[in-house]
């Protein structure tokens, strides 16, 4: 069987094999792509330990972080309040594949984000606004049945005008990996990004690369992997309307 259930008590047997992290890292392709943005509202999909999240709350994001495990979001609820950031992370459970976090309400009077011309980000293509200034989704891969490209679109259109969606893959099967499968194909960036059909007008490419780095896994041991980084802008209308 391959369930929704199935998948939640695995994670679950997952996170609860470890000891809860008291102060977890946060991911290296979200400090160096995130590091010089100003703050604002985040959503982080497949929270895990909550490294990032935690990085980003530090920073003055207001966080929501969603997973499938609920062992996984009572920790992470618990570890912001132990670090004294509950009033900026707020941790839910979710089945990304049924359900998806309500982005914040927007702050008043909000001071437009510029777009790449130097103009000011207005209304989205769509004619409607997101909630969220980035989404950052790290290693979103899972063995269970999920419509990976419906929840990253949706991501998508969860943003603000001049919000982020920051995606990292897997381009390479490190050691400790769970999937071991030789014959397993990583898509590159810009083949997710075009799974993700998303209306040129609406967003942009930001970045679409491979880099390598040394990773460290669970039990210590070190190898190099390949990132696949996948970074999409929502930018202002562009239908005429000013």
């Amino acid at each position: 069987m391959n369930t929704t259930a199935d998948a939640r008590t695995t994670w679950d047997g997952i996170y609860a094999a470890r000891p809860a992290a008291t102060d977890p890292r946060p991911n290296v392709r979200l400090t160096e792509a995130v590091a010089e943005l100003p703050p604002g509202d985040a959503l982080e999909l497949g929270c895990g330990e909550g490294g990032d999240t935690l990085w980003l709350a530090r920073r003055g994001w207001r966080v929501t972080a969603v997973d499938l495990s609920a062992v996984a979001v009572e920790r992470l609820n618990a570890l912001a309040r132990s670090h004294g950031l509950a009033d900026r992370v707020t941790a839910e459970q979710h089945d990304l594949g049924a359900s998806f976090p309500e982005a914040p309400e927007a702050p008043e009077a909000p001071e437009a984000p510029e777009a790449p011309d130097g103009t000011e980000a207005t209304e989205a293509p769509d004619g409607t606004d997101g909630g969220f200034d980035l989404v950052t989704a790290h290693y979103l891969h899972t063995p269970f049945d999920l419509d990976r490209s419906a929840v990253l679109r949706r991501a998508a259109h969860a943003l603000r005008p001049g919000g982020r969606l920051l995606v990292v893959d897997h381009g390479s099967t490190a050691p400790w990996s769970w999937n071991q499968d030789p014959d397993v194909r990583f898509p590159s960036p810009r083949e997710v990004a075009e799974g993700l059909a998303l209306d040129p007008a609406g967003w942009t490419v930001e970045r679409a690369d491979a880099p390598r780095r040394t990773a460290t896994g669970p039990d210590g041991t070190t190898a190099e992997v390949t990132d696949h980084v996948l970074c999409v802008r929502r930018v202002r209308r562009t239908d005429g309307h000013a």
